[in-house]
């Protein structure tokens, strides 16, 4: 019987060193874990509202078809989105979420004696990616935690970081776990005093939640800038999480080669359908829109109530100081049904992520974390 040691020896050392992705914990483990029924999720940002009903009938339809392999090059959804952004469809990748483009980025321009820029208290995966491949990761100091935009990006240290070694710079806009955001002439002003050589990449997993949301600011910009990409996905305000679809928008020089690291079929066909269909749901995106802002009143609303310290948020979740140690009030949440996300992980060990659910979720949330607290 080999021991650990000996599989170890044989990974390269980037790998050998990584820490494995820790998503949010499933209902269902929960349920077996400690006998419990009725738990709601709140940990993982995904849409309450969940898909809608034009998307579910769609994927009905194109269920029969399942035996056979989805378009390779996802031509319709690729259309849709071109459409919707005046853009040519050679300008896009399609993905399994937006994690794996940006996985496909990290394969396409780092490597050994390259290196990525990224904030700290981004999202994890920049940091996985890039050690996957070998590339050395270079964090910047974010934000004061009582400044405008508490723990969020500072573009100023990270340009401090940018060197000829620089291949990629990550920026997520609004960042997760933070929720914190950049204004467009910010962000303009960042990539346009870039060199040349940097790609850029520009993160907006949840660009869709901020009510004063311009799809096509960034897009517009692709068209400037030949070093941009912007990285999206259908897995947060369309509600396909599920179905695992994100897409990136960039030079078409650059979705050539990204193209050519792309997994084949990396897009499955219900996804591609459902996609499509969600991409011209606007009224499902305004409700969508809606109910996250309430949401998010509700949650700040009953957090102060608690004289508990929150980020302000423009993300379909808010993170919030439980004033110690926030892996405990988690476990603690965990027997009342409700789970959340600690993010010890991204040095933050007295926060808790809550994703805004239903009024009722958040309200049974709200109702738990008081009765926790009163008991540390």
């Amino acid at each position: 019987m080999h021991d650990k040691k000996y599989f170890d020896d044989l990974v390269i050392p980037s790998i050998k060193g990584l820490t494995a992705y820790i998503p949010g914990k499933p209902i269902e483990e929960v349920e077996r874990g400690l006998g419990l029924k009725n738990i709601i999720k709140l940990a993982s940002n995904e849409n309450p509202k969940g898909p809608s009903k034009r998307v579910l009938k769609a994927i009905e339809m194109a269920s029969k078809d399942i035996s056979q392999y989805p378009d390779g090059n996802g031509f319709y959804l690729k259309q849709a989105i071109a459409k919707k952004y005046a853009i040519t469809d050679d300008m896009i990748t399609l993905g399994n979420g937006s994690n794996d483009v940006l996985d496909i980025i990290a394969r396409a321009f780092l490597g050994p004696n390259r290196e990525a820029v990224f904030s700290e208290h981004a999202f994890v995966v920049y940091s996985i990616a890039t050690q996957s491949v070998s590339a050395v990761s270079r964090v910047a100091k974010a934000c004061s935690p009582d400044s405008e935009q508490p723990y969020g990006h500072d573009l100023a240290a990270m340009r401090c970081l940018v060197n000829d070694k620089t291949s990629v710079v990550f920026i997520a806009n609004p960042n997760n776990p933070t929720g914190t955001w950049l204004s467009d002439e910010e962000l303009e002003g960042f990539i346009n005093g870039l060199p040349q050589h940097v790609i850029v990449v520009l993160d907006e997993a949840y660009c869709e939640y901020s009510e004063t949301y311009d799809d096509s600011a960034s897009v517009k910009w692709v068209q400037r800038y030949p070093n941009l990409i912007v990285t999206r996905t259908f897995s947060k305000a369309y509600g396909l999480a599920g179905l695992r679809v994100g897409y990136s928008i960039c030079h078409s020089g650059i979705a050539g080669l990204l193209n050519r690291v792309r997994q084949p079929f990396n897009v499955n066909s219900l996804a591609l359908v459902a996609a499509k269909i969600a991409l011209a749901d606007d009224d499902y995106l305004v409700e969508t829109r809606a109910l996250n802002a309430k949401g998010l009143k509700q949650l700040e609303g009953g957090f102060s109530a608690l004289n508990l310290n929150y980020i302000p948020s423009k993300g379909n979740f808010i993170t919030v100081d439980v004033g110690g140690d926030a892996v405990q009030i988690y476990e603690k949440l965990l027997h009342e049904g409700v789970i959340v996300r600690p993010i010890s992980g991204y040095d933050l060990p007295n926060h808790l992520r809550v994703s805004v659910g239903t009024a009722e979720q958040n309200e049974l949330l709200l109702k738990a974390l008081k009765k926790v607290l009163t008991c540390v």
